[in-house]
């Protein structure tokens, strides 16, 4: 591992960091690869790294969802992997059926340009009819009034048309996300239901590594090591955890940070 802030370097496995212009947040997001002023040349972090990675008082951990975390880590799996892949799968392919909406779309369009087209249509007519009736002859009136009743005839099929394609259209949009909100909603349940049953399983598979951890690690010891503190329970998840990366620590349960290291078997940067 290798370290570098404001022409500092430092190399090791473990690194005392805590004479280099550089705060813990900032090393923290140079281990998993994020653009900071700094440089450190690691490992990849594994997605356990995301809960324990950065070791300080003010923390928050989830310990269960970190413990489950560790397991991946170490390369177990859970009974409801593949039921999870399955589902996940499934939510993916949800969307809307297009091809019956534009089916209809497309009717109402036409529909609806016929009905503009057939409404200038009578309109002339009836301007038509009027002046006939004023300066034509009967024959060319009786022309005219049967081309505005035809003209009225086919306007009163195409608007009968028009409003059903209409109605059809916002049904056909209506039941189509109500379904598919339904099925994704189902889906979902599913899916975080089987998280929590895979995680279950992961936590049970290192409950006793990890209350072995909280009951070595230094500081305070808790009766339930569900219940320790934020520090000590991401010391001891990281020590049945897998982590590869660098772990960076801004806290005082280690004497040298060779000996946070060797506790927890990963690279570290004390800051």
């Amino acid at each position: 591992m290798m370290l570098e802030a404001g022409g500092i370097v430092r190399t090791g496995r473990a690194i005392d960091a805590r004479n280099v212009p550089v705060d813990g947040a900032t090393v923290a997001a140079a281990v998993r690869g994020e653009q900071t002023p700094i440089t450190v040349e690691n490992p990849a972090p594994r997605p356990v790294h995301e809960r324990v990675g950065y070791v300080r008082p003010e923390m928050g951990v989830s310990v269960r969802t970190a413990l489950a975390a560790a397991a991946r880590s170490r390369g177990l799996s859970a009974p409801q992997d593949d039921d999870i892949a399955a589902v996940r799968e499934q939510l993916a392919d949800i969307e809307v059926p297009e091809i019956a909406t534009n089916t209809v779309r497309r009717e109402f369009a036409a529909a609806d340009t016929e009905t503009e087209r057939l409404e200038e249509r009578v309109a002339e007519l009836r301007g038509r009819v009027q002046v006939l009736r004023e300066q034509g002859t009967d024959e060319a009136v009786a022309e005219a009034e049967a081309a505005l009743t035809s003209a009225v005839r086919d306007l009163s099929e195409v608007a009968t048309d028009r409003t059903a394609a209409s109605q059809r259209l916002d049904r056909d949009r209506l039941r189509d996300a109500r379904d598919a909100r339904e099925r994704r909603l189902r889906l979902e349940d599913e899916v975080a239901n089987l998280e929590r049953a895979a995680r279950a399983s992961l936590v049970a598979e290192l409950r006793g590594a990890y209350a072995a951890a909280v009951a070595d690690a230094p500081g305070p010891s808790p009766a339930d090591p569900f219940e320790a503190d934020p520090v000590t329970a991401a010391l001891a998840v990281g020590r049945v955890a897998d982590l590869r990366a660098p772990v960076v620590l801004a806290c005082d349960r280690f004497r040298v940070p060779a000996a946070a290291a060797s506790w927890l078997d990963a690279p570290v940067v004390r800051v």
